[in-house]
Parts: structure tokens; sequence; C-alpha cells
């Protein structure tokens, strides 16, 4: 009687109960989870914290990128108490293609919950970097001479003087304004999309 259970007991049998425990077991664990993930979802509640993560979670909100070609030129000559020394002038004439980069710091933003609202203050918008194209670069009418040649001060120096009045050009042009325009509606879109946020009211603005 034992070896006719035996015989009835195949391998295969037994793989069967075997991927059928399995499945069962597993059904279990999903239905499990996605009731721990129901709970906690429902338990979800919009704090000033939790939305400052949300929102730090992007270091930089670089909203406008400002690309350009630029021609400058730099010229120099040995002064002695006032008197331009002869025979000692150095110049040259570059052009180059650079970007300005221009947002908030994400760090420095600001939420407040009250009731139903949500304010968030974002800082003023600046240029948060500023690269020039090493390889864009072109050199026209180099002039210099054995008394007074050139050094790459001259030209580092002259990067950095370009860079600040390009600066001063786009700011007028209105760069950070279109900037905090985009971070505030940027701002608002993220969070909009997190959980629980249907039923408050989104408020951003600008630090003066």
């Amino acid at each position: 009687m034992n070896e006719e259970r035996k015989r009835r007991f195949t391998p295969r049998v037994k793989l069967r109960m075997v991927q059928a425990a399995l499945l069962v077991a597993a059904v279990v664990v999903v239905f499990a989870a996605g009731a721990v993930w129901s709970r906690a979802g429902s338990a979800t509640t919009v704090t000033s914290d939790l939305l400052s993560q949300r929102i730090r979670a992007v270091s930089e909100l670089a909203t406008v990128e400002y690309h350009y070609t630029n021609m400058g030129k730099f010229e120099n000559q040995v002064d002695f108490y006032g008197w331009k020394v002869p025979l000692t002038r150095k110049r040259f004439i570059v052009s180059y293609d650079g970007v300005i980069k221009a947002g908030v710091n994400a760090d420095k933003i600001a939420v407040q919950v009250r009731g139903k609202t949500v304010t968030v203050t974002l800082p003023a918008a600046e240029v948060l970097s500023h690269e020039i194209d090493d390889d864009s670069l072109q050199i026209f009418d180099e002039t210099t001479n054995i008394f007074n040649p050139l050094k790459i001060s001259d030209y580092t120096g002259f990067a950095a003087d370009q860079k600040s009045a390009v600066e001063s050009k786009a700011t007028q042009n209105g760069l950070l304004t279109e900037a905090a325009d985009k971070a505030r509606d940027a701002v608002a879109h993220l969070l909009s999309l997190a959980p629980g946020m249907e039923a408050y009211q989104i408020e951003v603005k600008t630090t003066d």
C-alpha cells in the first residue's frame, strides 16, 4: 500500500504542488504590500519640511540659458607717470561663444503651510554659471613686443572683464526677470505633482 502511494507521488506532482504553493504565497505578498502602500498613501501629511525636501531634490533650478557670441578688444601700453611709452603697445581682438545659466538656488527656497494654503518664497534670480567655450576662441590682430609682451594674465583678466560686461548686458535685457518667472512656474508645477496637494492652494512669490 505504501509503495502504491509512493508511485502516485511522482516528482512531477511534487513540482506542481510547490509551484502552486509559491503562487499562493506570491498573491498573499502582493495583496499585503498593496494594503501597506494604500495605508501609507492615505496617511501622507503635507508639511513644510516634506515640500522643502521635494524642491531641494533639485539643487539648482536653472531655468534660463543665454547663448551668445561676442567680440572684444584688449589693448595695453606701458604708462610712465601718465606718459604712454612708445613701442610698448600690445593688443588683441578675440571672438568667442559663451553660455549663461540663470535661475534660483533651491537651497534658499522657503516653504510655509498654513491651513490649506502653501506659500513658497523664492530667492531673487541670479546668474548660476557662466562659461566660455575655449574651442570657439578666435584671435585677430594680435600685436606684442619685447618691451611689453602678452601674458596669460592679460587673457584671463580680459575674459573676466568680458564675462562681467556680458552678464550686465543680459541682465538689462531681462535675463533675470525671465528666470524668476520660469522658476515660479517650475516650482508651482513641481509641488502640484506631490501626493495630497489636490486639496491645497499653492502661492509662489519671489523675494524683492
